[in-house]
């Protein structure tokens, strides 16, 4: 039952925070902040997230209101009033930040994209958000943990750059009326678009969100099953490698933390049902260091989830980027020996940590997916000109497939999978090394 007097804190907390959003989105577009205005919109979410979260939950988008209410995490008639109070916030902010620069923001797909490449780019990326939010910050398991704020918030920085070429990167109903209707005069017609795209995300994600934890709908609860945990390695590894594509594509000024970003919101949502692998040479690795941690079955169907969610992304991301594609290679100057050689030795950066932080028996309780994310913007930076910066598998074979599109060859893919599965070998090996308390057992009395 709705109390409006007694709610109010959260109406007036939901009305302050997606002002703020979306004036801040405004004022990096205006300002020309190519470089840091992912950055900057993401940390203002995560801020906000942090300082409201306990008042009204946080919300700031009606697609988050929405996935919640279809969750069964939210009353219907509280989803309405959070919505009206979102809207009205952006167009607000959407009206202020014009006053402030004297100039708008119409809202349209990019030029040379159509309503098609903008529907894939809303609904792919409002899924990711809402799907991260039902999971850090609505589910039963996850309850008490601090790291749900820096996880939402670096979904915007993982879409920005990649998903923001293609149609502006809303993923918010309030961000895009606020944008179309400051802008009316330029035509007003996007933002209805791109509100059903940003539904249809957050109704994705309410069903996967069902998928991947029945627990949460059935009772009583029960551990993960392999279909939950296959699913779990399937999107996982879908957002990583698409977001790989579309920054590659849009030739990001942030590619490699933009796709860090990716991987660290994915392992926090979903470490607690797979183990958040994502990457092949991370499963090689997790099975080559023993204990018990995997089976070889499950590992080999843990591979086939991602390779086939690697697959489906870069073909994806070619049909967002009309077609384009790009190939796996060392850069320009390199050949396949220092290729193989950056490839095996950022690899073992990435499965090494996975190891350390994530598969011992006492593993970091919330900063684990921050660690291994920041291992990609490590490897990205340090050789994405030698290599790529792959470091995974699924991603070098995606790659890989969807470049036939375009005459493209496939053996590249096998030279990047050998290295990199030598690079996850190579960091069981050195755990083993350095943690040999995980493999000491209890002498009988």
């Amino acid at each position: 039952m709705v109390d409006m007097k007694a709610d109010l804190p959260k109406y007036v907390a939901e009305f302050v925070g997606t002002f703020l959003l979306v004036f801040t989105v405004g004022c990096n577009v205006l300002s020309g902040s190519a470089i840091w205005a992912g950055v900057s919109i993401g940390c203002v979410l995560m801020v906000m997230i942090y300082a409201l979260g306990g008042v009204s939950g946080a919300n700031f988008n009606p697609a988050v209101s929405l996935a919640l209410g279809l969750s069964n995490k939210m009353e219907w008639p509280q989803v309405g009033i959070y919505c009206a109070v979102q809207v009205v916030a952006g167009l607000l902010a959407g009206f202020a930040y014009s006053a402030l620069f004297m100039s708008v923001i119409p809202l349209a797909p990019a030029v040379g994209f159509g309503w098609l490449q903008a529907m894939l780019a809303e609904v792919l990326y409002t899924f990711m958000l809402c799907f991260v939010v039902l999971n850090t910050a609505a589910s039963t398991k996850q309850d008490g943990n601090v790291f749900y704020g820096l996880a939402i918030g670096f979904v915007i920085v993982a879409g920005a750059y990649g998903a923001g070429a293609i149609s502006g990167g809303c993923f918010n109903p309030a961000v895009a009326i606020g944008l179309d209707v400051s802008s009316a005069f330029h035509g007003l017609k996007w933002c209805f678009f791109y509100t059903i795209f940003e539904c249809i995300g957050a109704a994705l994600a309410a069903v996967c969100f069902r998928i991947v934890r029945p627990e949460e709908f059935d009772a009583p609860p029960s551990p993960p099953g392999l279909q939950e945990k296959l699913t779990s390695e399937f999107l996982g590894t879908f957002m990583l490698v698409l977001t790989v594509g579309l920054n590659v594509l849009a030739q990001s000024p942030a590619a490699a933390f933009s796709i860090a970003a990716s991987l660290m919101c994915m392992i926090y949502a979903l470490a607690d049902v797979s183990g958040a692998h994502f990457n092949p040479a991370v499963t090689v690795a997790i099975l080559c260091s023993g204990r018990g941690k995997i089976s070889p079955k499950d590992a080999g169907a843990y591979i086939g989830a991602q390779m086939a969610g690697g697959i489906l992304a870069a073909f994806t991301y070619a049909a967002m980027r009309n077609g384009d594609t790009f190939p796996l290679g060392p850069g320009f100057g390199y050949n396949y020996a220092q290729a193989g050689f950056a490839e095996i030795i950022f690899t073992f950066v990435l499965c090494f940590v996975v190891l350390c932080v994530a598969t011992t028996e006492t593993p970091l309780k919330e900063m684990y997916g921050l660690a291994i994310g920041s291992c990609v913007t490590v490897g990205g930076f340090a050789i994405g000109g030698v290599s790529g910066g792959s470091l995974n598998p699924a991603v070098s074979v995606g790659i890989s497939a969807a470049h036939i599109l375009n005459h493209g060859v496939f053996y590249n893919c096998i030279l990047y999978t050998v290295f990199e599965c030598i690079g996850g070998a190579l960091a069981a090996g050195i755990f083993m090394v350095t943690f040999p308390a995980e493999y000491a057992k209890e002498i009988p009395k």
